[in-house]
């Protein structure tokens, strides 16, 4: 007969002192037993007739980092029970739980560091409600051996800290301090270590107009003063990043000078993810060269002691970005480092933790929630499965081609991966390929189903068939917009079962269902399937890839197509014309699209915004989309675009924009109006569709959705109306493979359930 309940605990549960809480909470409660972790996550054998109390506050009084999935309970018989209760060591290995992201610093070693004592100054001080997991993880379960950690033995005062169950340092795995743990020290350009403080000579040489190479939690960063625009001249030249917008570090004190908080932004920025927060700049604060041409400014807190003691030290707001040559991967190692950063960086700041995993800062909005790249803090977060898709066999969906990243689905859970990078890249390219068999054996993931883009130019889905072949496994292919509209509604938990949604899809390219180049899209249906309702009316790509390189290309094309070919050769009288109208009227290397980025780009280009070029993807419509902020969302009259049939024709709206720019009308009424237009044309198709009664939903997804002004002017357009929106996966490509995965388990319980019954 039992005596005693198994309480087996499911979730976030490991690497957060869920352990010690328990021990806690059990003395709180003058219960006796033991906790111990597993493969599975928590177990807790408890002696008690009535375990209930103490299930509630499981969830209720849950640490920090925890996040709690599921309890369940058994009986269970303890022979003997014992005296009082403890935690047992871990036991076996294997991966049915959830891993922690790595976390920002808490207020309790922030503290500690600024305060005397054994630690203060000290960069790599943590507890278990915060510090590196992830990024120096090597297997499961979560034990320090398994870390990075695992070289450096504890000195006897980390051992008592470690060993002590009431203090918050219990058996937190990264536990270290001066005297047994990782060291921090500074590199000059000759790769001599510099004598003194690495942390105030660093500051020193900041503040004297270096760049500096500083090694981070999931990679190196380069640094240098935010304030100084002939040092962010030089960062640029060296980075070969003539344009894209800088994060900028600083402590919220100093950040609130330089953008415009509000309580949600505050909130998201002092989250343990610690992402890089996209707000808006307060104008003149810092210069021009930070994010040249926009109104916003990407902004995060020190989430590292390390960060926390260089800005101290520093005494204002700091540049931080990644530390590679524009479009190469993040650098995360010592020797790696020293060779990549050579010519860009004075000087490395370096610590001897190796970082297993590289992880890029996560970039987030708070208004509305919407994530623009998932990475540090996130990953590897789990995704819960909308209702219906309860008992998903284990799917591997492998993405896109841009911003790559792979979605495990297994125990009903969906695990995104970390964002990877654009696959164009060779470096890129090795680094998928070492994620995809870093993920499956860490997680023990073994896929008996993959999911993939038909299109068969993309590394992700040439790696798919090249592993449906070698294992046997059936491959799914989903079509590029297809997996937006599911990655929007998983991301919003819409019931398979929930009905027919209009899914407004708006990127840059991917292949259609019908072989041509999609990108401006009106879809109905859901997780299984999708049909195309209405597209933008397709323009010819005019260079073919150079076209999204080179905006006046879509403007000429647009405008011509409209009539209005006097116009573009006014505004483009310095441009090749007449050899790439030439080119588009044989048909040369100018495939048809209805790409909504390119749409974006010829009205950019219209107004003389990057005209010639863009030094990297989206500039075009993000300093559009910047114009647009001169007038409130729906202040401004819409642009006309016409319709006939399935297609939306800009041609009236170029129109108007030539009439505007003949009577000399602001940029950013152009601008306004542009957005409003493009938004009204989409949503009118929607409510007809809803109004018609063949979807009850409407959902905004793809790339061009980040463009926050656009989802607005959307919004406004479709009040009344039920409206689904990414808040958890990006709607760019880094969402493609969580909606792939999702199209392939809908479609698997399709199969299932044509199946006749057996006798």
């Amino acid at each position: 007969m039992s005596n005693a309940w198994a309480i087996r605990v499911r979730g976030q549960v490991q690497g957060v002192g869920f352990r010690p809480f328990v021990w806690q909470l059990a003395r709180e409660m003058g219960l006796a037993g033991q906790v111990l972790n597993d493969p599975e996550g928590v177990l807790i054998h408890l002696a008690c007739a009535d375990p209930a109390r103490f299930v509630a506050a499981l969830r209720d009084r849950a640490p920090p980092l925890a996040w709690v999935d599921a309890v369940e309970l058994a009986p269970h018989v303890l022979d003997p029970v014992p005296a009082d209760f403890s935690i047992a060591p871990s036991q076996g290995e294997g991966a049915e739980t959830r891993i922690t992201p790595d976390a920002a610093t808490c207020p309790e070693c922030c503290a500690e560091i600024a305060a005397p004592g054994r630690r203060q100054g000290y960069a790599f001080t943590n507890c278990t409600h915060c510090g590196p997991r992830y990024s120096i993880l090597a297997g499961l379960p979560y034990d320090r051996a398994r870390t990075s950690m695992a070289g450096f033995a504890l000195c006897p005062a980390c051992r008592a800290e470690y060993e002590d169950p009431g203090d918050r340092r219990f058996h937190a795995q990264p536990i270290a301090c001066p005297e047994c743990g990782p060291r921090l020290w500074l590199e000059g350009g000759d790769g001599a270590a510099v004598p003194g403080d690495p942390i105030a000579r660093a500051a020193a040489m900041l503040r004297d107009g270096a760049i500096l190479g500083v090694k981070g939690l999931g990679g190196f960063h380069l640094a240098c003063d935010a304030t100084a625009a002939p040092v962010l001249v030089r960062l640029r030249a060296r980075k070969r990043r003539p344009a894209k917008p800088l994060a900028v570090m600083a402590p919220e004190a100093l950040l609130a000078d330089l953008a415009e908080l509000t309580a949600a932004d505050r909130a998201l920025l002092r989250d343990p993810a610690a992402p890089v927060v996209l707000v808006p700049a307060r104008a003149g604060r810092l210069p021009a060269e930070v994010a040249p041409g926009m109104t916003t400014l990407g902004v995060m807190l020190p989430y590292t002691p390390l960060h926390h003691l260089l800005l101290a030290a520093f005494g204002g707001p700091l540049v931080m970005t990644s530390a590679n040559l524009s479009g190469a991967p993040q650098v995360i190692g010592n020797a790696e480092a020293r060779a990549a950063l050579a010519g860009i960086a004075d000087a490395l700041l370096l610590h001897d933790r190796e970082i297993l995993r590289r992880l890029d800062d996560s970039v987030e909005r708070a208004r509305p929630p919407a994530v623009l790249r998932r990475a540090r803090g996130r990953v590897p977060g789990t995704l819960a499965l909308p209702p219906g898709f309860e008992g998903c066999p284990q799917i591997l969906g492998m993405g896109g081609q841009m911003k790559a990243a792979i979605c495990l689905l297994k125990g009903g859970q969906a695990m995104l991966s970390q964002h990877l990078g654009d696959l164009d890249d060779a470096r890129t390219a090795a680094e998928f390929d070492l994620a995809r068999a870093d993920m499956a054996r860490l997680f023990e993931h073994r896929p008996q189903i993959l999911a993939a883009d038909p299109h068969p130019g993309y590394r992700a889905t040439q790696a798919a068939e090249a592993t449906a072949r070698a294992h046997g496994l059936p491959l799914v292919a989903v079509h590029h917009h297809h997996a937006h509209l599911a990655a929007c509604l998983g991301d919003a938990l819409w019931p398979r079962d929930g009905g027919p949604v209009v899914g407004l899809i708006l990127d840059g390219t991917g292949l259609g269902a019908d072989g041509t180049i999609w990108g401006g899209e009106v879809l109905r249906g859901g997780y299984s399937d999708a049909e195309r309702v209405a597209h933008l009316a397709p323009a010819p790509l005019a260079g073919g890839d150079r076209a999204a390189r080179e905006p006046w290309r879509n403007a000429l094309v647009r405008l011509d197509a409209a009539g209005l070919s006097d116009l573009a050769d006014g505004l483009f009288a310095d441009h090749p014309r007449a050899a790439l109208r030439a080119a588009v009227a044989a048909g040369v290397n100018a495939p048809l699209s209805s790409s909504a980025g390119r749409l974006f780009d010829a009205v950019a280009a219209c107004l003389g915004l990057c005209a010639e070029g863009q030094s990297y993807e989206g500039e075009a419509a993000m300093r559009l989309e910047a114009l647009a902020e001169a007038l409130p969302v729906g202040a401004a009259d819409p642009y006309p675009m016409a319709r006939a049939g399935a297609v939306l024709d800009p041609a009236p709206l170029f129109h108007a924009l030539a009439a505007d720019l003949g009577r000399g009308a602001a940029p950013g009424l152009i601008a306004a109006r542009f957005h409003a237009g493009l938004a009204a044309a989409l949503a009118a198709v929607a409510r007809a569709e809803i109004t018609a009664g063949r979807a009850v939903a409407v959902a905004l997804s793809g790339g061009v959705f980040q463009n926050a002004r656009l989802a607005a002017e959307c919004m406004h357009g479709l009040s009344g109306l039920r409206v689904l929106r990414h808040a958890r996966v990006p709607a760019n490509d880094g969402g493609l493979a969580f909606g792939q995965v999702l199209v392939a388990a809908s479609r698997h319980f399709d199969a299932r359930e044509m199946r006749p019954e057996s006798d």
